[in-house]
Order: structure tokens, then sequence, then C-alpha cells
């Protein structure tokens, strides 16, 4: 939208009431405000989030605020009300009284590999919880919870709060994006946060998410804050900035909030793409899949329901969220989500009652599968995610702006894990694509994604490294 040098009376101006002054203070007087440093009151900040959502603030002004926001901050105070309005924009959603107590949600920073909500929803579900999980779509290199969920033929993420509660008593959990009736103020601040360069901003990345589980009306939060080359913040101390304003912003809207700050140097798991990785999950859900991958949900799960007073310590938290995994119990609440949302009940029992053999052809399935090989011998020292991703982007994995379609089909599997020692001519890594086959500087990348040692074999770290816990709980 563009802005002009003048403005009539009343147009493209949102009028605050300076209760000291007793005057309107417009816009560009509060941005300046903001800008300079000052700390914003609530009626100023729910008046800018009013304007945002009736659409009565410039594009442009909206930029500039996000801009002052990103550049002097907000204190935890400010980050509350700006999350409270953001919630209160749109519809809350209503539950049963008794259901209070079990409503838990977990939430990513985003990560490459991370299909952890399609296991770890159903198996909290299965341990008794109602998971009404709000999720995204991805953008750049970190995939998206719903794309990966469509690419289950007729699996439908569009569900309105009445539909969510029916979910949520057929299933125990539900995976849906944000409507234009639950928090709308914050899909336009997401919208122009991306193309503002102040998605990094920490009081914005806290309102943005804590908003959309205010109107979840939780108990329990689990929010895994990833940190690394292929993560938003790179260094731990400044995810672990992030995970505290989650934790202590969490605290005051009434919502118990830990944090957990795990790596997202390597991909999670051996699977990276839409298709590939629901199959990942899947096997996962069958008691079986990438030890990394279970050990990382079950540790999460666990921890969430220990904190929601629902297992003694998050040992046995853990081993709770394991059992579901391992008697079939997860895979029934999956199978019960599929259905009631939208999957066809014989696809949806095909995939969860078969082997992965038996669901060739259930899910998207690439043209052509290629192989790179190890140059030399050595230790796998590292596997970088990010030049991963990035080439499965530009293969049509991913996409450049909201909107763009994508390809379900493209991804990729590992074939070595990190710490295995392997000697030259080791297929390690297997492609999915739909071209005649890998470019030159595809080739060359991915290659160069491989870091190899002359160190002995080892056991890679967890990446699961810190976990932030609620107030009420530290000490």
């Amino acid at each position: 939208m563009a802005a002009t040098d003048q403005t009539e009376p009343g147009e493209g101006v949102l009028e605050i009431m300076d209760s000291s002054l007793q005057k309107p203070r417009s816009m560009p007087e509060l941005i300046r405000k903001k800008r300079d440093g000052d700390r914003l009151e609530e009626a100023e900040i729910r008046s800018f989030v009013q304007g945002v959502t009736e659409g009565t603030v410039q594009e442009a002004q909206i930029g500039a605020m996000l801009m002052a926001i990103r550049l002097q901050g907000m204190d935890l105070a400010e980050t509350e009300i700006l999350t409270r309005a953001l919630a209160e924009s749109g519809r809350q959603l209503q539950w049963p009284e008794a259901w209070g107590p079990l409503l838990v949600d977990k939430h990513s920073t985003g990560g490459v590999g991370d299909k952890v909500s399609l296991i770890l929803a159903p198996a909290l579900a299965a341990c008794g919880c109602k998971v009404p999980m709000i999720s995204g779509r991805g953008l750049g290199h970190t995939g998206g919870t719903l794309d990966k969920l469509e690419a289950i033929p007729g699996f439908s993420v569009v569900q309105s709060p009445e539909q969510m509660r029916e979910l949520l008593e057929q299933a125990g959990c539900c995976i849906v994006g944000q409507s234009q009736e639950l928090v709308p103020a914050d899909g336009v601040l997401y919208a122009i946060r991306d193309v503002t360069a102040t998605v990094d901003s920490l009081p914005l990345i806290t309102a943005s998410i804590l908003s959309k589980k205010a109107v979840e009306q939780l108990s329990t939060l689990v929010i895994d804050v990833k940190f690394g080359e292929a993560a938003i913040f790179p260094s731990q101390e400044r995810a672990r900035e992030l995970a505290q304003a989650l934790v202590g912003v969490g605290a005051r809207l009434g919502i118990r909030v830990a944090a957990a700050l795990t790596t997202m140097d390597s991909p999670l798991g051996r699977c990276v793409g839409h298709g590939l990785e629901v199959e990942e999950a899947l096997q996962c859900l069958e008691g079986d899949g990438p030890l990394d991958l279970r050990d990382f949900i079950t540790q999460l799960g666990g921890s969430l329901l220990w904190l929601n007073g629902q297992a003694p310590t998050l040992a046995q938290g853990a081993a709770q969220v394991g059992a579901t995994l391992d008697n079939g119990s997860a895979l029934g609440r999956f199978q019960a989500m599929l259905e009631a949302q939208g999957v066809a009940p014989n696809l949806a029992q095909a995939l969860c009652s078969g082997s992965p053999a038996q669901r060739q052809g259930l899910l998207p399935t690439a043209p052509t599968k290629e192989e790179l090989k190890t140059t030399s011998e050595g230790t796998v020292e590292k596997i970088q995610a990010l030049p991963l991703a990035q080439v499965l982007h530009e293969l049509g994995a991913g996409r450049n702006k909201a909107g763009e379609p994508l390809h379900h089909d493209v991804g990729l599997e590992l074939l070595v894990s990190i710490g295995q020692r392997v000697i030259a001519g080791t297929p390690w890594i297997r492609i999915h694509h739909r071209g005649p086959g890998l470019g030159p500087s595809h080739q060359r990348r991915l290659q160069g994604a491989l870091t190899l040692s002359n160190a002995e074999p080892f056991l890679p770290e967890p990446c699961l490294r810190e976990l932030i816990l609620p107030p009420s709980m530290q000490g």
C-alpha cells in the first residue's frame, strides 16, 4: 500500500487517547514513541492492534511499528499486553469445563525434518490429553506441519472452532491452520513481518506464538526453541532469551509454559520432505523409526505430562509416551484424526495398518530417486541441515512466498548416521525429485553438507540440550 505525504483528517491515522494530556495521539506519534525507546501503554498497544484488525492502519505504518519494536524491544508487561490484544482480535475457543486440566499443546520454532507434531499430538491424546494444535506452513527452508499433513490425500487443515471441538471429542487431537476467525491480527502482522525483516524480534515472536495458544485455553504448553545453523537463532544464548520470554509471558497469561532448547544443525530423523516425513512419522507411531526422533518425542511429551501433573516425574512421563508408540494407541488416535479431518476411512486404515512396503503409492512418490556416495573413508562428523533443505526448496519442496504450490513428493533420505564409520563409495543420501538428474551445483552443495573425520565412531548427543521451566517449578 503506497504511503502519501499528506493525509486528510481521519484518513490513515489511528487516534489514541493520551491519558496524561487528554488529547488524541496519532499513529506517527505512537511509532515515534516506540522508535525513541519509550514504553507503550496498554491502551496504545490495544488501539494499534484494533487498527490492524479493522484495517484502519496503513501497511507502511504497521511496518514502521514492527521495525520500532524490533529495534527497541518490549518488556514482559508490554509483550503480555500485545499477546492478549492479538488473542482477543478474534474468537476464543470454548471447551467443556471438564477438559480444562487436560488441554495441552506443543509448538516448534521450525526446523528441518521436524515431523514431531504429527507423532506427539496423537501420542498425548492417547495419554488422555486434549490437543487443539494450531500449526503453520513452511516458508523458506523450514518445513510446515500443515504442508506435511496435506501430503495425505483428503486431509483438511481448515476447520472451524465448532469442528475443532468435534475433532477433540472424536480423536482427542487435531492439527489445523490459523483461520480468519482465530487471531486475525497476528495473521496480518506475520505477513508484514516476513517482508520487513522483523521475523526475528523476540517480543513479536513471543506474542505471535502465545496469542494462538492463548485462544486454545491451554493448561500446559511445551515450546521447542531451536538453535543452530538451520534455525532462526544460531546461538543457544539467543534462543535462551526467546525461551525465557515465552516462559515468562506464558506465566503472566496463566499458562504453564516450558521451553526446550534443541539443536538444529542436522536434520531430525532420517527423512526431509512432506510425503517422506509422513511415512517416517507413521513408522515412529508404529514403535519403530529413527532413535533420535523417538527419543526426542518421548522427552518432549514426557516433560509436558510431568508439567501438567499427569506423570510424577519427567522420566515416567517419557515412558508413558513411549508406551503409546509401542502399544498402537497413538497410531489409533492418528488414524481417528485423519478420518475426522477428511481422509477416506479406507485410506486412513491402509496408512495406519500396513507396512512401509504396503504403503507404497498411498503417499506422493517422486519419479526420480538418485543416490550420492561418499568420496572417502571416515566417520560421519556432521550432516548440515541447511544446504540439504535449500536444495530441496529449489527442487520444489518449499515456497518463496505464501500461497505458492509445492511438491509433496520431493524429499531426501539420509542413509548414514552421525558417528557412523563409512568406507569410500558408501551411499549416504537418496534424493527424491522430479527432474531427469541432479545438476552439478545441487550435487556439489549436497556433498558439501557431509563432513567426514578420522575420529572413532561415536554416539551423537541428544538434540534436547536444556529445559527451561515455568517460574512455579524453578528452584
